[in-house]
């Protein structure tokens, strides 16, 4: 009865904040009019007239944001919308005889929704959002808020009467990851899902709102998906941090790039046996005057939701072309940089032309460009245009480079179907390879189905020498990874370059954990290699 008593209330806020700018308002006019004329005469009339045109645009407005069917349930699972929660929740946090009624905010993702957007479709997918709202809704008291915030996220208000203590709050949220990972039906097709949960405690938000509540489980949630899936978080100060500072980010990123303080860092890659330099990868990096160097997961999410990794992509091609000239000139030799691209950036269909101008425009060759691309791209990419423009690039000389090779089910007739010259296998087979037998046995057959299919093949996230003796025992070319250096700036390249190239004063030496019999190379200028690819 509570619960049906705090969602009317909410819902009668909602509904009079909407009406006011809503085509409801316009059914009220007669009334309204005849009131100003009883009231005010003929001026409160000319008031009336000369306010028309904003009320139309409200009206128009409201139509178009929210639509004519009204905002205050989910058109797709029936719940609350993120307003009328909010509402709902102020009314349980609020003054009055439901002030302090609300013990936590649980919210409610589930992981990879576009992933199951492209393996079952957008309709199918409306079916899982509305059986998941369901579980939610069967799992919870009538007195509970449940609602529907946007896309694959969902939020609980757990009313009075539950404990708000860290283990209950935990127990409710492994509960419900139970209640509603069970294998969904859809069309005779099964479809698995899971869930990550953050949640937040009144005492533990930032501010006494539901605003501020919900969001705080939200952060808990980000939290979450940040570690992995299936997870569950509960919000601290730190959190809330931390999204302040994303937020700040946020605003500074589109005048960071016109600015230059998103710059190219160089990782190189080397031959496996000898360590002769093969070329550089480009990796993005923001030289924040605040905050020092930030890596790419700290912003590039940021760049995907403004609509900017294009102009990133455009600033990293000119800067990186820029410093291949400059080695050229003072006489390194790097035979080349390998760029990353994203989806949207090869579906451009001018993307290739502009690639050639640029590099007529610094006059190198295409073979001194590899075009990185993820193997996920390619895994679930059916366009013809991304197809088309890695042919083109193929055509045109540069390399084109499988990213992550082995973490997006890309078919070996994709491989061939998108001009691939290189495979590189990702960081995760590598780990441990050299005590690891089962790392061993699937980089094996990663390096026999490229020797067939005749790609070259690189390793990335190599640590150790143990680890390079292995996979130069196996037979891969080129290696990748904080065990030969670390990404650097522009200005370091040249000095690593002089240092850590192989010379006549190079020796082979048994290497610690190394296969017997086998040796690495080691150089004056790079010791021992230890650290994390990033």
């Amino acid at each position: 009865m509570r619960y049906a008593q705090t969602a009317w209330m909410a819902s009668m806020r909602s509904r009079l904040r909407t009406i006011l700018a809503g085509p409801q308002l316009l059914a009220f006019l007669p009334a309204i009019t005849l009131a100003a004329y009883w009231t005010g005469g003929e001026e409160a009339l000319v008031g009336i007239a000369l306010g028309m045109p904003i009320i139309f645009a409200l009206a128009g407005l409201y139509t178009k944001e929210v639509g004519i069917a009204g905002g205050f349930r989910d058109t797709v699972t029936g719940l609350m919308i993120r307003q009328s929660a909010i509402d709902a929740t102020d009314l349980l946090l609020g003054e009055g005889p439901t002030r302090g009624q609300t013990t936590a905010a649980l919210a409610i993702e589930i992981d990879e929704f576009p992933e199951l957007e492209k393996q079952f479709g957008h309709s199918a997918c409306d079916g899982i959002l509305r059986i998941v709202a369901a579980r939610i809704s069967g799992a919870l008291r009538q007195s509970d808020i449940v609602a529907r915030l946007d896309g694959p996220r969902f939020c609980v208000v757990l009313s009075s009467g539950a404990r708000a203590d860290l283990e209950t709050l935990i127990q409710v949220a492994t509960r419900l990851q139970r209640i509603i990972e069970a294998p969904c039906s859809l069309d005779g097709t099964r479809a698995f899902i899971t869930i990550s949960v953050g949640f937040c405690t009144p005492a533990r938000a930032p501010t006494r709102s539901g605003t501020a509540l919900i969001e705080a489980a939200e952060h808990a949630l980000a939290d979450a998906a940040r570690t992995g899936t299936a997870t569950i978080r509960a919000y601290s100060d730190e959190m809330g941090k931390r999204a302040r500072a994303q937020g700040e980010l946020n605003d500074e990123l589109p005048g960071a790039i016109d600015s230059d303080q998103l710059r190219p860092w160089f990782q190189p890659q080397v031959t496996t046996e000898t360590g002769e330099l093969a070329g550089f990868e480009v990796l993005a990096r923001w030289e924040h005057p605040d905050r020092g160097v930030l890596a790419p997961a700290d912003f590039l999410p940021m760049l995907e939701q403004q609509g900017l990794l294009e102009r990133l992509g455009e600033v990293m091609l000119y800067h990186s072309l820029n410093a291949l000239r400059a080695w050229d000139a003072a006489g390194l030799n790097v035979p080349k940089i390998s760029l990353n691209f994203s989806a949207e950036e090869l579906r451009n269909p001018k993307i290739v032309d502009k690639i050639r101008w640029e590099l007529d425009r610094f006059d190198l060759s295409p073979d001194r460009l590899s075009i990185e691309v993820l193997e996920t791209v390619i895994a679930q990419t059916s366009s013809d245009m991304i197809i088309r423009n890695l042919r083109a690039f193929a055509e045109l000389g540069c390399s084109v480079d499988l990213d992550d090779f082995g973490t997006g089910h890309a078919s070996i007739a994709n491989i061939k179907r998108f001009s691939v010259g290189r495979i590189k296998i990702d960081r995760s087979f590598i780990t441990q390879i050299d005590s690891d037998i089962d790392q061993q046995n699937i980089v094996s057959a990663i390096l026999t189905l490229a020797d067939r299919l005749e790609l070259q093949t690189l390793a990335e996230g190599v640590e150790t020498a143990a680890e390079r003796a292995v996979l130069a025992q196996l037979g891969c070319q080129y290696i990748q990874g904080y065990g030969i250096a670390r990404p650097m700036p522009f200005e370091q390249v040249e000095s690593w370059t002089l240092s850590s190239q192989p010379s006549a004063e190079a020796t082979l030496i048994p290497s610690a954990g190394a296969p017997p019999g086998h040796t690495i190379t080691t150089t004056p200028g790079n010791p021992g290699m230890t650290g994390k690819t990033a």
